[in-house]
């Protein structure tokens, strides 16, 4: 598997396993530890998913050894602050069983829609992070979801800068803003939804290139995601899509077909605006 390096030295693989609406039991399970057999080397999970003790089992039954797979997880909205966010991530970590975390992640911003004060909120929860990574106890720190105002009002009031920003990116919707930002602070862009809706599955044009390199709609969004220099984080519970997934290395999109992809409309997506979310 290869590999990116965060700005402090600690290398990611370069693509992860996504388990956001895996239900707990024995769907996670089976996932995860499929994913594992297959190849991944990077499991992200997070406290509202609901599936972390089910994530940890997977990986303590691996036949791996714990420092072979990069295990992420996120800080829930309802627990940010300081002492809440050190209280949550001791919950979590319980949860997966595991000695520490690879990475530890801010689920979402709190925003100006919520809170007058919601920059305090964002700075107080990442001196918490902060404490993690300086304690040992996690070996990387960043945020999810933050765009670019998000950014600029936490990046002045933090010691440690963070690490990784993972963020919905996929054809018909790249973000460029906050990417364009991210970069300049060496911020690793991580993509959740790499697929975006079903609706990309089927874009017309995405299946004209896909057929040319021989592979999936699928694998051409992946690689994409890659070539374009951010770690890609797709999701499935379905055993040969999971292993078909990480099967992207076999070929190169040209940089024709990248700029095709790249002027694509928006096909599809969550439709969630970190700005106005409200939970």
């Amino acid at each position: 598997m290869k590999v990116y390096k965060l700005k402090n030295g600690v290398t990611v693989p370069q693509v992860g396993f996504g388990t956001w609406q895996i239900k707990e039991g024995e769907l996670a399970f089976n996932a995860v530890s499929t994913a594992l057999e297959v190849g991944y080397r990077h499991i992200d999970t997070a406290a509202v998913y609901g599936n972390e003790v089910s994530v940890g089992k997977a990986i303590n039954q691996s036949n791996l050894k714990r420092e072979e797979i990069f295990v992420t997880s996120k800080l829930w909205n309802s627990d940010r602050g300081y002492e809440e966010t050190l209280k949550a991530f001791e919950v979590s970590l319980k949860k997966l069983n595991l000695e520490y975390m690879d990475m530890y992640l801010l689920h979402w911003p709190a925003n100006a829609k919520q809170f007058d004060n919601w920059r305090d909120i964002n700075a107080s929860s990442w001196k918490s992070l902060e404490k993690l990574y300086e304690e040992g106890k996690v070996k990387a720190i960043g945020v999810s979801n933050f765009m670019r105002e998000h950014l600029e009002a936490l990046l002045p009031t933090a010691t440690i800068k963070p690490m990784v920003n993972q963020i919905e990116f996929h054809p018909g919707f790249m973000q460029e803003d906050t990417i364009a930002l991210c970069e300049k602070e060496s911020i690793l862009i991580e993509a959740w939804s790499p697929l975006g809706s079903g609706k990309m599955l089927d874009n017309e044009v995405l299946i004209a290139i896909a057929k040319k390199y021989n592979v999936s709609v699928a694998q051409l969004c992946i690689r994409w995601v890659l070539q374009k220099g951010h770690l890609p984080l797709p999701k499935s519970v379905t055993p040969e899509r999971i292993k078909n997934n990480l099967d992207v290395y076999g070929f190169i999109i040209s940089d024709e077909d990248v700029n095709r992809i790249d002027a694509l409309p928006y096909i599809g997506g969550s439709g969630l605006n970190p700005s106005e979310v409200e939970f």
